[in-house]
This record gives structure tokens, sequence and C-alpha cells, in this order.
């Protein structure tokens, strides 16, 4: 479409993701006790491909979970019937290092929304948060840890990330807000 203009291409999304992958290891001194997260629905294989990488340099297997952060939305009564995907966490939180990984950092709701969820599943020993594409305009006092990309918007404009294993195809696209495609 004329008006959507591209942020980042297939290759752009992999060079992020594999330098926030060295950015979460050479903070956290390593993988030891690290777990990622993926906030449902595009920060999950987002997780996996960030786990990869980690595993492609380190040799170490980092577990990647899911995590559905609909029912503790701060708008849930606004909103149609939410669509719940599952939570799956490969182990225990307690002790562990969660980085949340989500595909676009914009008010910060989401992100404490998922702050809640965790919580609910155990205490971990510290949050992290890695959002691919960070758009500003937060509402709530929330700092992504790692950023694929930071794109200054206007709030007449949406940012529309596009996996493979959900879209067919990879790539992030600026939308003015009136031409939105539908994303489920």
């Amino acid at each position: 479409m004329a008006d959507e203009r591209e942020i980042l291409s297939a290759d752009d999304i992999r060079q992020a993701l594999v330098r926030m992958a060295h950015e979460i290891v050479e903070r956290n001194q390593g993988a030891h006790a690290l777990m990622l997260v993926g906030l449902q629905r595009r920060g999950v294989p987002l997780a996996h491909r960030v786990a990869d990488a980690i595993a492609d340099f380190e040799q170490v297997e980092v577990p990647v979970g899911a995590l559905d952060i609909n029912l503790y939305r701060d708008d849930l009564t606004s909103r149609p019937q939410p669509l719940v995907r599952p939570t799956t966490l490969p182990a225990g939180l307690d002790g562990t290092r969660v980085v949340l990984v989500d595909d676009v950092l914009f008010t910060g709701r989401s992100i404490r929304a998922a702050m809640d969820a965790l919580m609910d599943h155990g205490r971990p020993d510290s949050i992290q948060l890695a959002a691919l594409i960070d758009r500003g305009h937060r509402e709530l006092p929330v700092r992504a840890d790692y950023v694929g990309k930071n794109v200054p918007t206007s709030l007449d404009e949406i940012v529309e990330v596009r996996l493979i294993e959900v879209d067919g195809y990879d790539g992030v696209d600026l939308v003015p807000r009136a031409v939105r495609s539908v994303k489920p």
C-alpha cells in the first residue's frame, strides 16, 4: 500500500534479534538461569528466535515460554470477548531471570499485564523486557532493556509486525491508522 512505510525487512528483523540475543547474554553474564517468555501472539516466535540465536553462539538451550495476558488487561471489560491463548512455561519461575519478549512496546499497559500474569506463576529473581519495536507514547513507567529498533510514531500510525510463523512472511511496516489491515 502506498501509505505504508517499511521499518524493518526480514533481514533487519533477523539482525536485530541476533544483536538483542548477544545483549541479553552479555547483561546476564551468560545464559544460566535465563528464561525467555514471549507474549502471545507475536512475542512467542520472537522469543524462540532469540533463544535459537543464543544457542548458536553460546551452545546453551534457553527455555522459552508463552504468556497470554488477555485476562490481565486493564481494558478487559471494554473489549469484546477476549481470545485466550495458552500460557506455557517450561519450568518454575523461582530463581530464574525472565526476559519478557514482545513485538511492539507502546503504552506499557501490556507489559504491566504481563508482569501481573507472570507473578501468578512464580517469583523470578528478575524480569527484563525485550521489544522488537519501541514506538514511544508510554502511559506507564515501563522501559525496554533490549530494543530491536526505536521508531518515533504519531498516534495516528500503527506499527504492523508480520512474522512468518503467524503471517507467512517477515516485515515491519508503519501504517496510517485509517488504512490498518486486520491483524489477528
